[in-house]
């Protein structure tokens, strides 16, 4: 995936709490740049997470989170977390996600999201107005499930 893909590109430096005794990135932390990248993608879009979902009687749940590590960023690196929606279900958001460090991709992930009732939790669609404003924001159109 390229760079220009990714509609939403977080920056972060690393901190010392974040790495290990090798001084790179303990590979836990990914996930938690990953998160950090998908709030800043609702409050991006207009949503902010978790406010804005549950005003409308909504709420995400992870179902899937995978981390792919091509390389390793270091204590105090500046690193680019991009998210992106590439693929819109009835019900489930699929996030893709990259960390860059300058030009160079470190990680690939993805974050798989049900959309559920925020009382009861059952599985329900993605409303009208979040599809809307995904596509109005993404570079790139995500697929249909």
């Amino acid at each position: 995936m390229a760079l220009q893909d990714f509609s939403l590109k977080e920056t972060l430096r690393v901190r010392w709490a974040e790495v290990d005794r090798q001084g790179i990135v303990f590979n836990g932390h990914y996930l938690a740049y990953f998160d950090v990248a998908i709030t800043e993608y609702w409050r991006a879009i207009g949503y902010p997470y978790p406010d804005a979902l549950l005003s409308h009687d909504c709420d995400m749940f992870v179902v899937k989170a995978t981390v792919e590590y091509l390389g390793s960023a270091k204590y105090d690196d500046l690193i680019e977390v991009c998210a992106r929606v590439g693929r819109l279900g009835t019900s489930s958001i699929q996030f893709v996600l990259e960390v860059h460090r300058a030009q160079e991709h470190l990680i690939s992930g993805e974050m798989i999201y049900v959309n559920a009732g925020a009382v009861d939790r059952r599985p329900k669609a993605v409303p009208a107005f979040l599809r809307e404003a995904i596509h109005a924001f993404e570079v790139v159109t995500p697929a249909r499930k």
